[in-house]
This record gives structure tokens, C-alpha cells and sequence, in this order.
């Protein structure tokens, strides 16, 4: 560099210092690869958000939101389930019913006796299902029931655990089952035949003068503390308990044939295809008859 660009410093002996004009044109120099810098960190972000949308989840999957509406899979789509004949409680097995492209666990503890079940998986709905599903071989009839509660306060509002009673561990099975949705809603449902859509009777229940309304005229949601359902035949019956009270039956049963064995369990949904949430499951009761659901 010419000698014209650096002064002596009187102070220290044989060290030189950049003029004014360099000290200027190096911090130009590190704007500039600061303003480089980030513009790559913004780019990188963008494109984690792009690859987000993970590319083994088709666009259908994704749940709704302002920009997106959540529709039924193709009728060719379907994924064989992974099933672990793994003991659980009192449940003989388990299944990622559908495969969701996050794999599913669970955990059981005995000394609260509650199932924490972990899961993706786009729905419990339309013509197959992804979910997490601890389960046990029955024929005949059969009760099960379940308190019920979503550990994150976050989660997506259609996310829903699940009592199920389904011919198979396919994807598209037969079945009926009861939910509890993330949002208050519960439901009865079944899927009639194989890989045909769900039909289902609603229930969205609140009351106003609640805590957490904004002011007394506002409609609260309720969200029930325990559900279950009953297989008496061909005959199968929600049941619900809103507060602690006894259980008792909710609107009409509805009727479906299934061949015993069957299969009879648990289950969770995170409604996003893969991103896993968690919902608890506690004293459940699994009798092998009617009549018991409590």
C-alpha cells in the first residue's frame, strides 16, 4: 500500500495505522459483507420455511388455515400401517395406522394410570386415517372410556383423541369411534365400508356466564372430561361426562356390522400431517361386554 495511506503513530514505535480514507473504504467493505451476510441468512430462512412442506406430505394433507383448504386424499392414496405387537397397559398392541411420515409412540404409567400417546397424521377422517393406536383383539360386545386432556394449550384446534373400534389395522378400515377434538367438539362416527368416507353426529356444547368469556353474554366452549363409547351388537353409543358427573349416552346410537375379531383401543391425531402433538389418556376402562361404559 503507498506510504501515503498510513500515519505514524507517535506512540508506538514502527506501528502504522490506516488514514481516514481506508478506515472509510474498510468499513464500507464490512456494510457490505454484512449486508451479504444477511441476505443469505434470509434466503436460508426461506427456504427452511419452503422445505417445511415436507416433501413426502402431499399438498392435500396439509390442514386449513386462511390460504388452504384440507381436502380428501386421491382414491389410490394410501400407506400400509406399521403395527408393533408391543404390550401397553392393558392394550395387547400398537399401530401407526396410515404411517404418518412422523412416527408415533406412546408411554403408559402405571401409577397415574394414564397412556400419553404422541402422533401426526393429517386426519381421522374422509377415506383413511393416520394415528397413533393402542390397541387389543375382542369379539362380542364391548365398553371403553377414557378422561381426556391435550398437554399443549397450542395445538391445532382440530386435533383429536380417539376411542375406535375398527375391523382392521388398514388405513381405510371399517370402524366406528368417538373424539374428542382439540376444539370442544365431540363426535360419533363411522366409516361404513372400506375406503369410503366418514359420516358422523356432532357435538359442540357451551355456556355463557363461564370463566374465560370475555363478558358474560359469551359463549364459552365446554370441553367434555371423559367420553366413551359402547358396542352392543351392531349397535354403537357415545357417552359422555361433562364434568365429572355419570356418564350417559348422547344422541342415537348408530349401527355397523364388524366381524370379530376386531380390533378395540386408544388412539391420537395431531391433525398435521407431520408435526406430532400429544394427548393424555387416563382410567380407562376396556370391558368385554355392554353395559359398561363408566
Amino acid at each position: 500500500m503507498p506510504a501515503r495511506a498510513f500515519l505514524a503513530c507517535p506512540s508506538h514505535r514502527g506501528r502504522m495505522f490506516p488514514s481516514s480514507n481506508s478506515r472509510l473504504r474498510i468499513s464500507r467493505r464490512l456494510r457490505t459483507v454484512c449486508r451479504l451476510l444477511l441476505i443469505v441468512l434470509l434466503l436460508g430462512n426461506v427456504w427452511c420455511r419452503l422445505n417445511a412442506q415436507n416433501p413426502d406430505v402431499p399438498a392435500w394433507a396439509y390442514p386449513g388455515s386462511a390460504t388452504h383448504v384440507q381436502v380428501a386424499p386421491p382414491p389410490d392414496f394410501h400407506r400400509p400401517s406399521r403395527n408393533f405387537e408391543t404390550p401397553i397397559g392393558i392394550f395387547q398392541g400398537q399401530s401407526d395406522i396410515g404411517s404418518a411420515v412422523v412416527p408415533g409412540n406412546a408411554t403408559y404409567d402405571a401409577a397415574t394410570r394414564q397412556y400419553t400417546i404422541q402422533s401426526a397424521g393429517y386426519n381421522v377422517w374422509y377415506t383413511r386415517d393416520e394415528f397413533r393406536y393402542l390397541w387389543k383383539k375382542m369379539s362380542g360386545d364391548a365398553s371403553l372410556a377414557a378422561d381426556i386432556s391435550f398437554p399443549d394449550p397450542n395445538g391445532y384446534d382440530d386435533r383429536k383423541a380417539v376411542l375406535v373400534i375398527r375391523q382392521n389395522l388398514e388405513d381405510d378400515s371399517k370402524e366406528a369411534l368417538v373424539a374428542l377434538h382439540g376444539g370442544g367438539m365431540i363426535h360419533l362416527a363411522q366409516r361404513r365400508e372400506k375406503d369410503v368416507r366418514i359420516t358422523d353426529m356432532e357435538y359442540r356444547i357451551g355456556g355463557r356466564g363461564l370463566p374465560g368469556g370475555a363478558n358474560p353474554d359469551s359463549l364459552v366452549t365446554v370441553h367434555a372430561k371423559r367420553i366413551g363409547i359402547e358396542k352392543r351388537g351392531d349397535s354403537f353409543a357415545i357417552f359422555v361426562s361433562m364434568a365429572g358427573e355419570p356418564m350417559h349416552q348422547f344422541g342415537p346410537p348408530i349401527t355397523l356390522h364388524l366381524d370379530g375379531p376386531f380390533y378395540v383401543g386408544i388412539g391420537f391425531c395431531s391433525h398435521v400431517p407431520d408435526r406430532s402433538d400429544s394427548a393424555v389418556l387416563s382410567d380407562v376402562v376396556l370391558e368385554n361386554a355392554a353395559g359398561k361404559v363408566h
